[in-house]
Order: structure tokens, then sequence, then C-alpha cells
């Protein structure tokens, strides 16, 4: 159901001439859909930052109150030109996205439209730098992260799904998809039973979970460990932020290239569509608000999360 939409973005990424533009070619045939790209240079080269907008038939782009769900495709870059020839495996986050937003479009097509609009935005660099990491190297991206969700993470979007590629590390040893707890405001909170639904549903096996800590729902850049830039979002938002890891078996590289799997990015897809569906349609809870209320009575507020914090001795 969305293999061919995964198979499709994936003949169009894995190139050297991967652009924001070739993406934006692919919604040529659907009218409906609004895509812009943004070319943004860094210190270490440049990208090209995509948004993807669905609309809803009760979509607050048309006017309607229908819930607005943002999928963010999380990514250093799609490629490592010119250290690594082909696909790396990072670019799953970004791969994933564009598939989803594709079958979106491709739907409406056929009659079948979401109540409330969905954004899709992630980037689109071939040839981003490499950086070491433990236990191995990361793709670095030639923006940083700040400039990132400045362009990815938008204040229409009220639910987000950060797709990443999450293979290089020893805490999930599973191939396939797996999603985190969801983040608000600095709380790690439980996970939801509406998505753990969803991915069992979609998956046909039980659902999978990843562990998050305290360090990785803070912003990059404060010389804490992070397992990837997953959360990242979490820092820029105070919408609910849930993680959905493409993930493998062994520790493998994000700059690894061959490492791509159709399939498993397939399930992130189809597992992010059905998100959109319910989440739009108001049957799918990233977390539950009146607890959530609970909490922030008892503690107050854990917002420094999302802030650099202080420097040691600073009062």
């Amino acid at each position: 159901m969305t293999l061919q939409q995964t198979l499709t973005v994936l003949d169009v990424l894995d190139s050297r001439y991967a652009s924001g533009g070739r993406v934006q070619e692919l919604f040529a045939a659907y009218p409906d859909v609004e895509v812009t790209v943004r070319e943004v240079r860094g210190d270490k080269g440049s990208t090209d930052f995509v948004k993807i907008v669905i609309p809803g038939t009760e979509g607050k782009s048309r006017g309607g109150a229908a819930p607005t769900f943002g999928i963010v495709g999380r990514l250093g870059g799609i490629g490592a030109r010119p250290s690594r020839i082909g696909l790396v495996s990072d670019a799953d986050g970004a791969v994933a996205a564009v598939a989803a937003a594709l079958k979106l479009a491709d739907m409406q097509t056929k009659g079948d439209q979401l109540k409330g609009d969905v954004i899709v935005t992630t980037h689109i660099c071939p040839d981003a730098p490499t950086r070491p990491h433990e236990p191995v190297d990361f793709m670095d991206s030639p923006v940083d992260i700040r400039t990132m969700n400045e362009h990815e993470v938008l204040p229409e979007m009220e639910a987000i799904l950060s797709i990443d590629t999450t293979k290089g590390n020893r805490v999930i040893n599973h191939k396939g998809i797996a999603i985190s707890p969801t983040v608000k405001e600095g709380y790690i909170l439980r996970v939801s039973e509406d998505l753990l639904r969803i991915m069992e549903m979609t998956t046909g096996q039980f659902a999978v979970t990843f562990p998050v800590t305290m360090q990785d729902i803070t912003p990059y850049g404060n010389d804490l460990y992070h397992i990837n830039s997953i959360l990242q979002p979490c820092v820029a938002t105070d919408a609910p932020v849930v993680g959905l890891a493409v993930t493998a078996q062994s520790v493998v590289p994000g700059c690894g290239t061959g490492a791509s799997h159709e399939t498993d990015i397939a399930s992130a897809v189809r597992f992010a569509v059905e998100v959109a569906k319910e989440l739009t349609a108001g049957t799918c809870r990233f977390y539950d608000a009146e607890e959530f209320g609970r909490m922030t009575s008892l503690y107050g507020s854990m917002k420094v999360l999302q802030t650099s914090g202080r420097e040691v001795g600073q009062a």
C-alpha cells in the first residue's frame, strides 16, 4: 500500500542530483497539494528545505477546525558525497516523510481526503558532511539544528511525528520501526496507547518502543549525549512530539550506504499515514491533556529543558 511511493521517492533521492526541486516535481500531478522549496546555506554547505501541505476537507487552511498534523523527516543529509557514493542510511527520515506526503496526495485523487491538514517538512542535501559520534559516526548537516527547527517545526502543527533513522546505537536491537514516548514542553510522557494500537495494526506485530533520556530532549549544542536528532523538534514547539525511528538489529552508521531497507521505510510510511488519518479525525491522541495538566500543577513547568540551560556557576 505504501511500497510504491517509497520506491518512487528512493529512486528520486538516490542521486547526486537530488534536490528540493526534484521532490517538488513528484507532486506536479496533484494541484491541490502545495509544495514550497527554499535553499538555505550554512557554514558547511547548503540544503533545500521542503514543505508539503496536503489540505483536509475540514482543515484550518480552508477555514475548518480539524486538527493539523505535522510529519517531520529528520536527518543530516541524504548523501555524504564525495566521501560516500549513494544514498546514506540517514536518508530514511526524508524518504519516509516525502513518501507519506505522496501517498496522502494520491489518496486525494481517489476520493480519500483526510479531515485535517497534514504538513510534511524535511530537507534534501546529497553532499552533507559527517561527524564523529559513539558508537558510530553520524551524518552532519550543512545548517545547524536551530535553522532546521525553524524551517521544519511550524506553529500550525498541533502534533508532530518526527521520523529519523535510529540505527547507530546499542539500545534498539530491532529491525523495522519503533516509537518513542510522547515529549511535550520538557516532559517525557507515557507512550500513547493510540499509537501503540496503530503500530500493532500496521505492522501486524507487537508494538516496539525505544527509550528516551532527559539528554535526548534537550537542544543540540549543550555538550550532552543525544541518541540522535529524532526528538529535536520538541525543543521548538509546545505541541506533543513523538519520534518514529527506522531501526536495525545491528549498529549501522548514519553515513553508511546500502543500508536503507525499502520495506522498513514503507512500514514507517504506512504508520505515519494511518496516524494522519486518525489524528486529523480526532480518534488518536498523542497524550492525555488532563493528566498533563495534573503533572504541571504538581511539579511545575519543565520548559527549561527546551532551552540551552545555564553554564556551571551561573546564577
